[in-house]
Parts: structure tokens; sequence; C-alpha cells
């Protein structure tokens, strides 16, 4: 069992990155940086969580989602191409939040 050590905001500019189909990812913003650590004190790591409440190895993520890798924009250099941002209404909403990518 792990333990979260510390937690800090996010700057704007971070994503974290999911592949939700073979040829498509998604970004969302992170929210806050967490510092985790083993139960024994060892084996820290840090993990970002998106701002739809995802993060590596959550048991809840979006089904079929795959963690890629976390990404830095500067703000003004404006968001990724995949980037999603949910409005405050579908963070409220129960139940699945994701909608399929339209096809192309």
């Amino acid at each position: 069992m792990k333990r979260i050590v510390e937690i800090v905001p996010a700057r704007p500019g971070w994503y974290a990155r999911w592949q939700v189909t073979p040829e498509a990812t998604r970004s969302y913003p992170v929210t806050l940086w967490a510092l985790l650590e083993e139960a024994d004190g060892t084996g820290r790591e840090v993990i970002g969580v998106d701002c739809v409440g995802q993060w590596p190895g959550a048991d809840d993520n979006e089904v079929g989602g795959d963690f890629v890798r976390y990404l830095f924009q500067t703000p003004d250099s404006g968001t990724p191409e995949d980037a999603e941002s949910p409005t405050v209404a579908e963070l409220r909403e129960p139940g699945p939040r994701r909608q399929p990518i339209p096809a192309a």
C-alpha cells in the first residue's frame, strides 16, 4: 500500500496524455502532483492527477485508456492538438464522463 507524502497544485501547461484507441490520444490538464511512497518509506514516485480525476495505475480510469506520458507546453504556446478540457457540469455528472472520438 502506498501513502501520500505531499500534494501540490500543478502549474498551467502540464498535461497527461492517454491512448484511447490505437490511432487516437487524448490529453487532459494536470491539476495536481502527488508524491507517493511505499508504506516502508521506500520507492517514492510522483504522479499527476488530471482534471477528470485519472492518474496512472488508478482502478477507475477510462476503460481502454492507457497512460502514455506527461507533457508540458508553455501556456503561451497553446494546448496540445489532442487536449480536452471538460466543463464543470460534465465533471459533476455521475458515471462515464468521456465521449467517443468522432470518425474523421
